[in-house]
Parts: structure tokens; C-alpha cells; sequence
């Protein structure tokens, strides 16, 4: 096959519902499409590619593709990540803990993940809100030599550019509150949880103003990671998510649109059928990671559906395909939703959320190989 555009050409091309010289490709453009630590080791090992790994974020050891692993995996993007507050460090715990700058305790899991288990507003009241001491989001360390790397990535490369936003002001408030005070609060406490949301969405307004006057006209797609749903449902019922959640996110998002052209990609893993509309009107450009697992995301349907309106961004499947099927398998996967994503553009092949640590690194190369071949 015989390419015609440059990645960054292509990945536009997709955003804007036209079909490009083939299906892009996006592993490690942010923190939700790249690949795990050990995955990532044994890839490396694969293609006999050495040297230190560098991590995106270390509560989830995602890591930065070395460019080696980025070409032959035939990514079209590239990540640009918003650095951490200067005077400030993290606190760490003798059992491995950690101390955020929200003052959010983080444990990892055996195997697993770091969890948020100590919730620093678990008990609070509105009056609490105005004297907890939240960070400064216009903290120098935030943005100190992030537009010249922007305009590095930009200039001397024709890749897309992904600026990732830190994890979401309603992620955020889970993690201040705590997951189980938080759904109650849904339930039966409003006013304070509009209260704790309109702090947390202060911070990302401030800092999302100050990114994007540092890295625009360099950026080509900003992603934004919250998610508001769970495997078979959304996380709260159509009407609280239009009158709670839907108006912050809209803000976030006209704050991004206002000073870029950069297109606003939105990381929400599970069930969000139902929201797609919403998304769309609040300024969406294109989804992630389209949880082919979840319920009611069946590809064919979502392109009948929505594909003219919204660009889907990921779709191959984690939870079982990419860990448990064979290189065969994964084949079959990307060819389906290949099949059922591509016509006409508005499609980015991409795993559903990071490639994990239990997936093989032949199974990694038979993903992008396939999508070579039928994109």
C-alpha cells in the first residue's frame, strides 16, 4: 500500500469525516492509548529495541514509546504530557503509598493499579471546600518548556500532536470524596456535590487556559480523560447527567475551543450510548475508547448512528481479544472494526484504553500489521 499523506494529514483527515489514505493508527499519543510497563518491556525485548522506558504517569505506568517501537508500530501521533507543580513533591509511605498535591492517598494494588484510598474530603461540608488548600493550577512547573516541546513536536515532525489534561474534574472529586460518598452524593446530596465540582472544574478551567495559551497553534487534538459511565450503564441517570454533569464538561471543553483549533477528544470508557448525542453538542470531536465490551457499543451500530457526527477512537478490544485471543483473533478483530468504523473516514484504530500488562507482544504487532493490511 502506498501512502499519500503524512500522519498528521491523516488523523485530521479522519477527525473531519473524510477517508484517509488509510485507517490512522494511535498507540502512545496519550495517556489512555499507549501501552503498560511490562507489555511494553516484553515489546521491547521483541523487536530487540533497548533503553530506559519513560513514563507518561506513574499511578498507571503508562509509558512514552520510545521512537523506535512508535514507527514500527506505525502510530500517528504524538503525546505531549503537562508537567508537575514545582515546590511541591510527592509524599511516600513505607507500605509503597503515595501522597498526591490534592492530598489524595494512592496504594497499588497487587498486579494492579494504584487506587485512590484515602479521600481527604471523605467527611467534608461545603464550609470545608473553602478551606482546604487546593493547588495552584497556574504553578509555573505546569507549563514550563511545554510549548517549546510543542513546537518541536509541530515543526520537526508530521505527526499529530496530543496534548493529555490530567485526569478529569469529576474523576477528581471521586478521588477527594471517595467513589462511594461520591455516588451517594449523586443520590442525595446535590448541592454539595455541585459545590465540590464547581472547585475541582475551577482548577481545570485555570489550567486548561493557561496550556492551551502556551501550546496552540502546535497542538492538533487535546484529549480529555472522565469517566461518567460503567460497563452496562451510564454512571448517573439522563437527567442528573444534563443538569450536573453536562454543563461543566461544556465549559471545559469551550475553554479548549476558545483559544485552539485543536480538536477535543474525550476519554470515557464504558457504556455511554446514550450520551453520544450530549457529547456531540457539547463540543466532542471524537470519542475513546469505544468499550467494544460495554454494553450497547456494538461498532456497526455506533457508525450507523453517529459516525457523520462523531469520530470514534479506539474500538479494539482489551478485556479479551487483545490479553486472551490469538494473533488470528486479533486479526479478526481490527478487520470488523475496520469494517464497521472506517467508510468514509471519522475512524482511529486504537486499543480500548491502554494496552495492559497481560497482552503478548505478538498480539500487540498483529493489531497494527492487520490494521496496515485492511485499513
Amino acid at each position: 500500500m502506498t501512502e499519500t499523506m503524512t500522519p498528521r494529514e491523516r488523523i485530521t483527515a479522519a477527525l473531519e469525516h473524510r477517508e484517509p489514505d488509510r485507517v490512522p493508527i494511535d498507540i502512545g499519543g496519550c495517556s489512555t492509548t499507549t501501552i503498560i510497563g511490562s507489555a511494553y518491556e516484553r515489546l521491547k525485548a521483541e523487536l530487540g529495541i533497548t533503553g530506559e522506558t519513560r513514563y507518561m504517569k506513574r499511578k498507571s505506568r503508562s509509558v512514552f514509546l520510545d521512537d523506535q517501537v512508535a514507527v514500527r508500530l506505525h502510530t500517528d501521533t504524538r503525546a505531549l504530557m503537562v508537567g508537575g507543580p514545582e515546590g511541591w513533591e510527592e509524599i511516600y509511605f513505607e507500605d509503597g503509598s503515595f501522597q498526591d498535591e490534592f492530598q489524595v492517598i494512592w496504594r497499588k494494588a497487587e498486579g494492579g493499579h494504584y487506587n485512590p484510598l484515602g479521600n481527604p474530603l471523605r467527611d467534608a461540608t461545603i464550609a470545608d471546600l473553602a478551606t482546604f488548600p487546593w493547588p495552584d493550577p497556574l504553578n509555573l512547573g505546569r507549563i514550563r518548556g511545554l510549548r517549546e516541546q510543542a513546537r518541536h513536536l509541530h515543526e520537526n515532525s508530521d505527526y499529530a500532536v496530543v496534548l493529555t489534561l490530567p485526569s478529569g474534574f469529576v474523576h477528581l472529586s471521586t478521588y477527594l470524596r471517595g467513589f462511594e460518598n461520591f455516588l451517594i452524593d449523586l443520590a442525595a446530596d446535590q448541592t454539595f456535590l455541585e459545590a465540590l465540582l464547581d472547585r475541582t472544574l475551577d482548577f481545570f478551567l485555570g489550567l486548561t487556559d493557561a496550556l492551551m495559551e502556551e501550546v496552540d497553534p502546535y497542538v492538533d487534538v487535546v484529549m480529555y480523560g472522565d469517566d461518567i459511565a460503567f460497563q452496562n450503564a451510564p454512571m448517573v441517570d439522563l437527567n442528573r447527567y444534563r443538569r450536573i454533569i453536562k454543563p461543566r464538561h461544556q465549559r471545559l471543553f469551550a475553554c479548549i475551543k476558545s483559544k485552539s483549533k485543536a480538536k477535543v477528544l474525550y476519554h470515557c470508557c464504558g457504556s455511554v450510548r446514550t450520551l453520544i448525542d450530549d457529547f456531540i453538542e457539547i463540543g466532542v470531536d471524537a470519542l475513546n475508547p469505544v468499550q467494544v465490551s460495554a454494553a450497547g457499543m456494538d461498532t456497526a451500530e455506533l457508525k450507523a448512528g453517529y459516525g457523520d457526527r462523531i469520530c470514534f477512537w479506539g474500538g479494539i478490544d482489551t478485556q479479551h481479544v487483545l490479553p486472551s485471543g490469538s494473533p488470528g483473533d486479533v486479526r479478526q478483530e481490527v478487520r470488523r472494526r475496520i469494517n464497521d468504523l472506517a467508510s468514509g473516514g471519522g475512524y482511529i484504530l486504537a486499543s480500548v484504553h491502554n494496552i495492559q500488562e497481560d497482552v503478548p507482544p505478538e498480539n500487540i504487532l498483529s493489531m497494527v500489521d492487520s490494521a496496515i493490511e485492511f485499513g
